[in-house]
């Protein structure tokens, strides 16, 4: 039964439902779902971005750490290719796609290392370099760059396909590196030279820019998620339930999730220390020997930094589990708990809370079993221990699925038929 719309006796004012889009043009787009689920951009020509990004499930992958190159089948059924294993997991969880193309999104990845920045050569900062963002319209097209570059991800093993070998040369954004292979390969396609005429002009160059601006615009398109209840509601559109009302005022209240969790889309687009358990191979480089993933660390150098990672916004929260930059938590209610003792939920964490893909890689609770690695995650936390009942976080949970947008989860054009490759597509 719904109660009135009245203002919920939050501590922490709520959000309004005026969140900015950058605009999109239609062709574009239609031309960025084809390349989207298409294999054509990998190494191999055997992973596309809906890989680890489907909307099966609400696009992420739907476990905790993903098989990207060297995988057959989607979700928690893909497994090792026995021809071509993977060589070690995804170091991250795939984050969800919702909303990217809200103006208030300007950094991207869990660790934040690629930014929207007016004060950056072509206004936008990477840790690559300046020649490395020539021709994207935005971080967000230029956030492509890094999966297609990544053996795990997209490009595959050293020096198995003309992409990987150039990876493994440094031939990246130069002539006749990575990017101009994977351009060329869709330049010769004679459906993708019509769709990138009517967006570039007749015969203009296609570059991998070009490539990366259509991903954007449809991810743009394809995933804006602001007509949920809460949104309607923020609108005086609609009304909550009474356990949904009573989990907005916790939320936005005593249990302080509104604190990180800010604005229109639930994130303060900032970065916080809270002892998230630590699983799989880490994001390090191929000559370190540990599985640590450090955060924001990484990208400023700064201690204060070490283990933090991006709050992630909460849009369609109830669709996207696994949680966590680790994919550590398999639901709500345990990633919620470990936010009321994170130290103590790092100490006693089960990796059999994960859900993992069965691939022969070295052991993913490395980190776990090393009791100063440990020591050292928990020292970085920044959450203070906080009491909540199984009501309080029923209530919580019930409120976060007034998040869901089901036209934003289904995706506006949806999943082609066909593309231009005539590759496969991951249905």
């Amino acid at each position: 039964m719904a109660v009135a719309g009245a203002m919920a006796l939050a501590e922490t004012p709520l959000p309004r439902a005026d969140a900015t889009f950058r605009p999109t043009d239609p062709v574009e787009v239609a031309l960025g779902q084809l390349l989207f689920y298409d294999p054509i951009l990998s190494g191999n020509k055997t992973v596309s971005c809906a890989t680890c990004h489907h909307p099966k499930f609400a696009t992420s992958d739907g476990v905790s750490l993903g098989v990207g190159d060297g995988g057959i089948g989607l979700g928690p059924e893909r497994r090792s290719d026995p021809e071509n294993p993977p060589e070690q997991r995804i170091p991250r969880h795939s984050p969800a796609l919702f909303n990217l193309g809200a103006t208030e999104f300007t950094r991207f990845f869990h660790d934040g290392r690629l930014e929207d920045d007016p004060n950056a050569p072509n206004g936008i900062r990477t840790p690559l370099g300046a020649d490395m963002v020539v021709g994207f319209d935005n971080a967000l097209a230029a956030q492509t760059m890094f999966p297609a570059l990544s053996p795990d991800e997209m490009a595959g093993h050293y020096s198995e396909n003309d992409v990987s070998t150039a990876v493994r040369r440094g031939m990246l954004a130069q002539p006749g590196g990575a990017w101009d292979i994977i351009a060329a390969r869709v330049a010769g396609i004679p459906d993708y030279r019509v769709r990138f005429d009517a967006v570039l002009g007749t015969d203009a160059p296609i570059t991998f820019a070009d490539i990366s601006n259509a991903l954007a615009a449809f991810i743009a398109f394809e995933w804006r998620a602001d007509n949920s209840r809460f949104d309607q509601y923020l609108r005086g559109e609609k009304n909550l339930t009474a356990i949904e009302m009573t989990g907005m005022d916790l939320f936005y209240g005593p249990a302080q999730c509104g604190t990180c969790h800010a604005g229109q889309f639930q994130t303060d687009h900032d970065f916080h220390a809270i002892a998230m358990p630590q699983i799989g191979p880490g994001k390090s480089a191929r000559f370190e020997r540990h599985a640590r993933d450090t955060g924001r660390l990484r990208v400023t150098g700064d201690p204060a930094d070490a283990f933090a990672f991006r709050t992630p916004s909460l849009r369609n929260v109830t669709r996207t589990a696994p949680y966590g930059h680790s994919g550590a938590f398999p639901d709500l209610d345990s990633v919620i708990r470990h936010h009321l003792n994170a130290v103590q939920s790092l100490q006693s964490y089960d990796i059999s809370a994960a859900t993992l893909p069965t691939i022969d890689v070295a052991p993913d609770d490395r980190i776990l079993q090393d009791a100063d690695e440990v020591a050292t995650i928990a020292a970085a936390n920044t959450l203070p221990p906080m009491d909540l009942s199984d009501a309080d976080i029923a209530a919580i949970i019930a409120f976060l699925g007034t998040f869901e947008d089901p036209q934003s989860l289904t995706g506006r054009l949806g999943i082609p038929d066909s593309v231009p490759s005539h590759l496969p597509i991951d249905r």
